[in-house]
């Protein structure tokens, strides 16, 4: 898994693609990212990395954990070479999804990327934070 695992967050709408399709699928690459900071935290991530999968706009709330399979490579769905994907394959559900109020909430994640900078799509998350939501979701992850 490299030398250092690092952890994402990474936002859709549940109309566009859902976690429970996600999970149907087995696995896709992220597509459709059209921010600059948001491409280049795409392009940071490792094989390896993992993510928590949150449902933007309805819902609110994380759903699930990813893992990076595929680090960066051109969006297929663009001819723009600025733009790129990076696969994922869903590693396991929350029991008890993580809303942003929950968040909101807690004391240590006040500074966390989903409250600070609210509109990227795709966001570090430091190694405390991961844990501390995996735990507030009842889930344990090897290695975490």
């Amino acid at each position: 898994m490299g030398d250092r695992m690092n952890f994402w967050l990474i936002k859709q709408e549940p109309s566009k693609y859902s976690w429970g399709e996600f999970l149907k699928d087995k696995s896709t690459y992220w597509e459709g990212v059209r921010n600059y900071q948001a491409r280049n935290n795409l392009a940071a991530m490792k094989k390896g990395d993992l993510a928590f999968f949150y449902h933007s706009v309805v819902g609110k709330e994380i759903k699930g954990v990813a893992k990076i399979t595929r680090e960066a490579y051109p969006d297929p769905t663009t001819d723009d070479e600025r733009w790129v994907v990076v696969d994922l394959k869903p590693v396991k559900t929350l029991k008890i999804p993580v809303t942003l109020e929950d968040i909101k909430g807690h004391n240590k994640l006040g500074d966390i990327a989903l409250i600070k900078q609210s509109r990227l799509s795709v966001m570090p998350i430091k190694s405390a934070e991961f844990k501390i939501i995996l735990k507030m979701g009842g889930i344990t992850i090897t290695g975490v």
